[in-house]
């Protein structure tokens, strides 16, 4: 899945009446529609400035380039890695 990482002060919500919450552990929580199930963004509350973002979710031209590719080392054999992306496996901790 390709995502984005952007700060809550710049997320702009057309409509909140369909904005619901899962709690998935003490500090994460998911933002998802609650009509069509869509997942639209996660927080994390030891990093409450930011939300990560499905890239899918953004209009376009969403002008995203891709930066690196994390858990390549579990890419299934149907993807392509590009190998001037940097890659990092699952067991990297890159945040």
């Amino acid at each position: 899945m390709a995502a984005t990482a952007a700060l809550v002060k710049d997320i702009f919500f057309e409509k909140e009446e369909t904005l619901a919450w899962y709690q998935r552990t003490p500090t994460v929580r998911y933002g998802f529609c609650s009509q069509c199930g869509s997942s639209l963004f996660w927080s994390d509350a030891t990093r409450e400035d930011w939300f990560a973002v499905p890239a899918g979710c953004l209009d376009q031209p969403t002008e995203l380039v891709t930066e690196l590719n994390i858990y390549a080392d579990e890419a299934g054999d149907y993807y392509t890695l590009d190998p001037a992306i940097a890659q990092e496996s699952g067991d990297e901790t890159i945040w």
